[in-house]
């Protein structure tokens, strides 16, 4: 299916784009979250008319993603789990336990922007971790876990 990119899209393309992806990824995703549009004549139409504005949107959340990273550069999370006496953890630390601990330190950050490449942390210490405010805006953060 062809569709018009209404925003920047990591590994599919940018504002404006008119990309070929498969149709069920098109029709539950892409659509439906307002990211995309069908490349029909009357949405390339509005689309052009509307590309100004959208080019604009686009840059102030650029701006803000940018802003936020500024202020959590250098940011390092504490969090207290259940250990073992050999550093193992009883069960372990996801993105939705560290997106929720920064969220309680006043920065607002969803468990989809916590990049955890090697999984979940599942062992007391430190770990650095990104996290992906906007396709363009990366930070890092150290989390660090102690014994409770």
């Amino acid at each position: 299916m062809q569709i018009i990119l209404m925003e920047k899209v990591t590994n599919l393309g940018s504002l404006g784009d008119v990309v070929k992806v498969k149709d069920g990824y098109a029709r539950n995703f892409l659509i439906p979250k307002g990211i995309a549009r069908r490349a029909t004549a009357a949405n390339l139409e509005v689309f052009a008319q509307k590309k100004a504005e959208l080019e604009a949107l686009a840059a102030t959340k650029l701006a803000a993603a940018q802003a936020q990273a500024a202020r959590l550069e250098g940011f390092v999370l504490t969090l207290a789990q259940k250990a073992g006496p050999d550093g193992r953890l009883f069960g372990s630390v996801t993105n939705a336990d560290i997106a929720e601990a920064i969220k309680a330190e006043g920065h607002d950050v969803a468990k989809a922007q916590v990049r955890m490449p090697t999984g979940p942390i599942k062992t007391i210490g430190e770990s650095t971790l990104t996290l992906a405010l906007h396709s363009d805006v990366l930070v890092d953060i150290t989390v660090t876990i102690r014994p409770e």
